[in-house]
Parts: structure tokens; C-alpha cells; sequence
């Protein structure tokens, strides 16, 4: 498991106590493309289910994972998909 997806792992699951959650990491998919800076991680997909996303719209539950992984955002990520939902 690469360092980012560690990094974004640990900052949800303090954050947002997830009852499921998926990192994808996407980078290869992009090579050759913007922001694609050859580390091999720039580009994630989140799958999140949390608690926390109870009584919020989905642009607020992305609010909430991107204010988590916001140092990340602004430095090591290029881009970010997120599913975010309530738990099953």
C-alpha cells in the first residue's frame, strides 16, 4: 500500500469513523496526463459510508473528506473522486 493511501486512509478513518471505506489509487490510469507527476500517486478514488454524513447534503459530505485530506489536496493529490454515503 503506497504512503498516500495510507495518509488518506488514516486522516478519514480519524476524521469521519467510516464504517466502510475504499482508497483507489487511480494514478496509472492517468499517465500521461495533467497533474500526473509520475509518482504513481496523484489520482484516488475515496469510497466512504460514515455516520457523519447524516443530515448532510453531498456537496457537505465532500466538504468533509476533502477538509480531512486538505493538506494532502493542496500538495501530494491531483485528484480526488469521493462516493460518499450513509451506511447501509
Amino acid at each position: 500500500m503506497s504512503e498516500v493511501t495510507k495518509t488518506i486512509k488514516h486522516k478519514l478513518t480519524t476524521a469521519l469513523m467510516p464504517t466502510f471505506l475504499e482508497v483507489i489509487n487511480d494514478s496509472e490510469n492517468h499517465r500521461g496526463h495533467a497533474g500526473h507527476d509520475g509518482s504513481g500517486e496523484s489520482h484516488f478514488t475515496v469510497v466512504i459510508k460514515a455516520e457523519a454524513f447524516r443530515g448532510k447534503s453531498r456537496v457537505a459530505q465532500q466538504r468533509l473528506v476533502m477538509t480531512a485530506l486538505k493538506e494532502e489536496l493542496a500538495s501530494k493529490i491531483h485528484a480526488l473522486a469521493i462516493k460518499a454515503s450513509l451506511p447501509d
